[in-house]
């Protein structure tokens, strides 16, 4: 047998074994299910979808449209709160800032409204106590100033005080972007430039961006689009408790305060119907009982179609996008969707 027939045979046994190792990974879990469920709920979630489940370091199930893959970019709305809540970790995580700084403290113009006792964590949390009427197209509603700087001014001289901060859980998009302020302001930075540069591109998240395309104040919390594929990889970072392909991107004790229920105890005055059943950490809605389960399931749910999330116990990382969906998804589709993985992928948990 010569070199060269000796070389292309142990050339190709190199790739029937990469072949078989990739079939096993994607052979392991029978995902049929899955397809079935999307494929009898097409009315209502519409044709263009893009599914990733990831699981032991690698994509296990991948499900896509024609016309809309997992490579796709979007709009994904408040699923960005999460990105955002990690932006600001990674500056506790260098001392620039404290979770329990005043706002004041940076943006002096909220103290001389009395709102000088607002917290960076109420921001990040809907404690800020601040009036506004929301509805969910209250929360779509494209913003009328030209720089977030512009935005939160606003806030701080034209919205009253309804709650003491740390009182009640209004979910909105004021808190997040009164943080991001507070980041462009330490940093004197842009908030699409700091997102850029601390989370976006080391976790290779390429079709992401917060950039308003009409040329307005760019949204911290509603204002983001992405694709399945990017935003698989913020799950992955956050599951691996903050590493992403061997980098830390945040520290572990940051992720585990993300994590952590953030005023479980206070009176809500408003919630999104998606999330009626969970509470929040920092950025992201947190179940603690999964069907019964000592399950912690993670997510960010919004409006648009988008459900990003993953399980404690089963150890892995999901996210469905709907593109078409208008208004609110039914819950019931959501749970019905984790309901099917779970009871394919079986818990670590006792």
């Amino acid at each position: 047998m010569s070199y060269k027939l000796k070389t292309s045979c142990l050339s190709f046994s190199l790739f029937l074994a990469l072949l078989l190792f990739w079939l096993n990974g994607y052979s392991q879990y029978n995902f049929t299910e899955i397809e079935q469920f999307l494929k009898q709920n097409s009315k209502e979630a519409g044709k263009n979808f893009a599914v990733l489940i990831w699981k032991d370091g690698k994509i296990i199930y991948q499900k896509q449209s024609q016309e809309f893959t997992v490579k796709t970019q979007t709009p994904i709305g408040n699923s960005g709160n999460w990105l955002t809540a990690a932006l600001v970790m990674t500056f506790v995580d260098e001392g620039k800032i404290s979770l329990d700084d005043k706002v004041s403290k940076y943006i002096p113009l909220f103290a001389k409204y009395m709102k000088s006792y607002i917290t960076i964590r109420n921001c990040i949390t809907n404690t800020t106590g601040i009036h506004t009427e929301n509805t969910p197209l209250k929360i779509f509603e494209k913003s009328k100033f030209s720089t977030l700087g512009d935005e939160v001014n606003a806030y701080a001289s034209k919205h009253e005080i309804e709650d003491n901060p740390g009182t009640k859980f209004f979910y909105s998009n004021i808190g997040p972007n009164i943080a991001a302020r507070v980041l462009e302001i330490v940093s004197k930075k842009g908030f699409d430039r700091l997102i850029q540069e601390r989370i976006l591109r080391p976790l290779k998240m390429r079709t992401t961006n917060f950039t308003n395309d009409d040329g307005g104040a760019i949204s911290a919390s509603n204002g983001a689009k992405s694709s399945a594929l990017d935003y698989m990889n913020f799950l992955v970072m956050m599951q691996n408790k903050g590493v992403f392909e061997g980098k830390r991107i945040l520290s572990e004790k940051s992720v585990a305060e993300i994590e952590t229920i953030q005023f479980a105890e206070l009176p809500v005055k408003y919630i999104p119907k998606l999330s009626e059943t969970m509470h929040y950490g920092l950025g992201s809605w947190i179940m603690t009982d999964n069907a019964g389960e000592k399950d912690s399931i993670y997510s960010c749910p919004n409006f648009l179609g988008t459900y990003p999330y993953f399980s404690n116990c089963r150890k892995y990382a999901a996210i469905l996008i709907l593109p078409n969906v208008s208004g609110e998804l039914k819950k019931e589709f959501y749970v019905k969707f984790r309901g099917i993985i779970d009871g394919i992928i079986p818990s670590s948990c006792n």
